[in-house]
Order: C-alpha cells, then structure tokens, then sequence
C-alpha cells in the first residue's frame, strides 16, 4: 500500500499532461495527446512515460479499461495552484507576500474592479484573522 507523501511540484511537461487531465477528467494517452493543438503535440511514447513517472510521484493514477489504460489526476487543479504559489513566494521572494503581490500588481494589468475585488478581499480576510464572523464584504 502506498503511504501518503508529500505532493511535489510537477514539471513543465508533467504540467502540460495534468492540464489535459484536468480539463477531460480522465483520459488514454492518446486522448491526452489529442487535447494539444496539433503544433504543440507530445510524442506518444514520450507521454506515456511522463504518465508513468506522474504515477510514481502521485500525480496521476490509472485504470485499466479492455486493453486501454485510462489515467486520471490525483492532485487537483487549486492544490498545484497554492503549492505553485507557495514556491514563488519562498524562491523568488524570500516568503514576502507583500514583495509577491507588489510584483503581480506591477507587471498585471489590473482593472479597477479587480482591484476593488481585491480590497474588499483583505478586509474579508483580515475580519476573519480577528475572529470577526462577519463574513466577506
């Protein structure tokens, strides 16, 4: 049985492959393949091997269905998300959040209501770190 470990941050290519996952919900190789414009399509040998590896590592997992393996991610999207995040932050700004969000607003081009929907967002969360259970906005 395998025991619980850490997830770790795939790679570009391991990437590339969970997205296709992600957005099919289970796919074949081909499938996964096939999901690529076709400029951009991985080799299939060169899929499936990164398919295995992602097993290993516990990214994807798979069934076996007639003679057809049919793989399907075992991370979702929003936790490679906030484990992405969380490796920026600590790379490349030495874990501050302010250094991390100063960045983003510089070089986004953030609209007004994206920035209101982020000040109404600090006030929800700084309610919440004081205990108010006021709830957002």
């Amino acid at each position: 049985m395998r025991t619980k470990s850490k997830t770790v941050l795939p790679t570009r290519a391991e990437m590339r492959i969970l997205q296709a996952l992600w957005d099919l919900g289970q796919g074949t190789v081909e499938d996964v393949i096939n999901h690529h414009s076709p400029s951009t399509r991985p080799n299939y040998k060169t899929t499936q091997t990164i398919l295995r590896i992602m097993e290993q590592k516990g990214l994807a997992r798979h069934e076996i269905r007639g003679r057809v393996f049919v793989f399907q991610p075992c991370v979702s999207r929003e936790k490679i998300g906030r484990l992405s995040v969380r490796n920026l932050l600590h790379q490349n700004f030495g874990g501050s959040t302010t250094e991390l969000l100063v960045n983003l607003l510089e070089t986004s081009d953030v609209d007004d209501k994206e920035l209101r929907e982020l000040e109404s967002l600090i006030r929800s969360y700084r309610r919440q770190k004081n205990g108010d259970s006021k709830g957002y906005n």
